[in-house]
């Protein structure tokens, strides 16, 4: 038994030393995991001058409220409390307007984000041309935007944006999500 005793004494005195509180490494903050669901898609209403396919876990919120936004809709994403803005404007003699007024909503992210990334749209068979921008940035508020147009009739100018404090580096994986869902909405654009 007195051998026990020496062997809990000792026991004692080495956790004593080993922690002495010099070699605490604190951990990562971390976040939650974010389910992802599987991507797939329904049309859009065709009453509109345009329509696409839209995720099935999203929703449509449409505007009646006046006639100059009477085909301009919100494509909600309420399980990642994302919104993709969609507005739609007749092309009339005014695309030029339309273009800059589209870059200048992009140019407004310039102070919080870290890089501004524009790619083409080029679609000859649907005559559908336009660009989107990717933006990066912890602080930048809308990550993803763009504006497609048929040059001749129809504009439409979409941005993603997320109804919490953007923290665009923990919300990456749902930036990509997000962005495949645009992509595609996008890649089946068809005007009426």
């Amino acid at each position: 038994m007195h051998i026990y005793i020496k062997v809990f004494f000792v026991a004692i005195v080495l956790t004593i030393i080993g922690c002495n509180g010099r070699n605490y490494t604190p951990l990562p903050r971390g976040y939650m995991r974010i389910a992802l669901p599987e991507h797939s898609y329904i049309q859009s209403d065709t009453t509109y001058p345009y329509f696409f396919e839209y995720p099935v876990y999203a929703e449509i919120e449409n505007f009646e409220n006046s006639d100059d936004k009477k085909y301009w809709m919100n494509v909600k994403v309420p399980q990642f409390k994302a919104t993709i803005y969609l507005s739609y404007k007749p092309v009339n003699n005014n695309l030029a307007t339309y273009l800059e007024d589209s870059y200048k909503l992009v140019s407004k992210h310039i102070p919080k984000a870290d890089n501004i990334y524009d790619s083409m749209i080029i679609d000859r068979t649907k005559h559908i041309y336009g660009l989107t921008y990717v933006i990066e940035g912890d602080g930048a508020a809308s990550p993803y935007q763009f504006f497609v147009t048929d040059s001749a009739n129809h504009f439409l100018r979409g941005a993603l944006y997320f109804d919490i404090l953007p923290n665009n580096d923990s919300l990456s994986p749902v930036i990509d999500f997000l962005t495949e869902d645009i992509k595609h909405m996008v890649n089946t654009l068809e005007w009426d």
